[in-house]
């Protein structure tokens, strides 16, 4: 008869409570960073989920069909032609709940002007570091749009840091990253999708983390 070690046994159980450890805190940091602009506990928990199930979900805008030729492997020949959708969408997590809650935000700031000349500065931040990548997207730097939309609220609107952040993050990441750059990456095969695949990322991460610092300063 063999014996399962009681060591190894509390081991296996360590090493499956560490992911769901940094899920808990990362859950908890998120709703922490909405609360800071102003959500209730409960909001923010929705707000949440309501984005990362909305990443998967994009809305067809645009919609045509291209016919392409797909080599099969042997030395380039054969060719399949296969047809594929192509267009624009809107990704509900990345698009349209950061601009429904950035929509509400603004009605809860003393300053349009501030928050529009952040929003403004973010654009052009996002437009540059934004890069086409075939078969993904828009591809963002992971930190760099956040700690610029944190220094941006904390200069121009230090009373109300928090909502302003978010608004010049999220905003200013979907008209520059996605939007200004929509004519290079709209003949790319396949659904093109506003806030959606790599974008998703940065709207995501600038909109948390930036509030964050705010909290922190």
């Amino acid at each position: 008869m063999f014996f399962f070690p009681l060591g190894c046994l509390v081991g296996l159980l360590f090493l499956l409570f560490i992911p769901l450890l940094i899920i808990s805190i990362l859950f908890d940091l998120v709703t922490f960073s909405f609360e800071k602009i102003g959500l209730s506990p409960e909001m923010a928990v929705v707000i949440v989920v309501a984005t990362l199930v909305g990443s998967i979900i994009n809305i067809p805008v645009t919609k045509r069909k291209i016919e392409y030729v797909r080599d099969s492997g042997f030395l380039g020949f054969f060719g399949v032609p296969r047809t594929v959708a192509s267009g624009v969408a809107i990704n509900v997590g990345g698009a349209i709940i950061p601009g429904c809650l950035s929509a509400y935000l603004l009605t809860m700031v003393p300053s349009l002007g501030s928050v529009a000349i952040a929003t403004a500065a973010m654009t052009v931040i996002s437009r540059l570091l934004a890069r086409p990548v075939p078969g993904v997207g828009i591809r963002l730097p992971m930190f760099i749009p956040p700690i610029a939309a944190a220094i941006l609220a904390l200069v121009l609107c230090r009373g109300f840091a928090a909502p302003c952040a978010y608004v010049a993050g999220t905003m200013g990441t979907l008209i520059g990253a996605d939007l200004l750059n929509l004519h290079r990456i709209r003949n790319m095969r396949g659904v093109v999708s506003i806030g959606g695949a790599g974008v998703f990322d940065g709207i995501f991460l600038v909109g948390v983390v930036s509030v964050l610092l705010t909290a922190l300063f």
